[in-house]
């Protein structure tokens, strides 16, 4: 009985979590009001490395995010509300639940839960509304040559970002960053998981240039320039990439 009733007590727990992810994700991208993005530093591999990097890690590090979407946004059109503002928090000590290596539907349902119920016990915040949380996990480079795929969940506004601890990749890392925080708020991947490439025309930034080949930015999320039909370079930073008409439509911006 004991058990039932802790069961129990967790299945309610994990609904009120649910349905408040699904009132936050239907405000965040109503742009009433600037949108707080909540950045938590984790050292993933407990290197010296890492730790030392996250020591002088500061906000204005992420301000070229927060740039990013202003300048995207009043390209659009938009006015200052359609924004965000970026929050750096202390280090987190806890490492998020690892992301399933299957594709089994019912366990990336399973930790999307777990997820959500980690983040609301590791990630504070302040202040009233939606808010994103990037949790972002900082790796050795000459330890880890290539690191796993990053994740995004609108449900429950928050992320689970791979990156490396080194300032000669702080533009790129910036990149990835801004990638996975328009996933929180319903940005699809625009790029073909077979081959990288970016998918014609929603993964082109200018997919109207004649000739279409080489384009000049990327997409933001197809997260490639396309240079030929079959190569693509990774931008250098965000002032390589633009957010394409279908990305824009997606986060309420068209």
């Amino acid at each position: 009985m004991f058990k039932f009733f802790r069961v129990f007590i967790l299945l309610l727990l994990l609904t009120g979590v649910a349905v408040g992810a699904w009132r936050a994700k239907t405000r965040s991208v109503e742009w009433n009001y600037t949108l707080p993005v909540n950045i938590y530093p984790v050292n993933a591999d407990t290197s010296a490395v890492s730790a030392e990097y996250l020591r002088n890690l500061k906000l204005v590090d992420f301000k070229p995010v927060e740039k990013f979407m202003k300048e995207e946004a009043a390209r659009y059109g938009r006015d200052t509300r359609a924004s965000i503002e970026v929050r750096l928090h202390g280090a987190i000590l806890n490492l998020p639940p690892e992301p399933p290596r299957s594709a089994n539907p019912l366990e990336a349902i399973w930790w999307s839960l777990q997820m959500r119920w980690w983040s609301y016990r590791n990630g504070e915040t302040s202040g009233p509304g939606p808010q994103v949380k990037l949790f972002l996990l900082y790796f050795d480079p000459a330890r880890y040559g290539r690191l796993g795929h990053s994740t995004g969940l609108q449900k429950g506004l928050l992320g689970r970002v791979n990156l490396y601890a080194s300032r000669d990749m702080e533009n790129q890392n910036n990149v990835v960053i801004t990638h996975e925080f328009l996933h929180t708020l319903g940005a699809t991947d625009k790029y073909d998981l077979a081959s990288n490439l970016p998918k014609y025309p929603e993964g082109y930034a200018i997919p109207e240039q004649t000739p279409r080949f080489p384009q000049h930015f990327a997409e933001i999320m197809a997260g490639r320039i396309p240079v030929s039909e079959s190569q693509a370079e990774i931008p250098a930073g965000l002032n390589e990439t633009m957010i394409g008409e279908k990305t824009a439509r997606e986060i309420n911006w068209l």
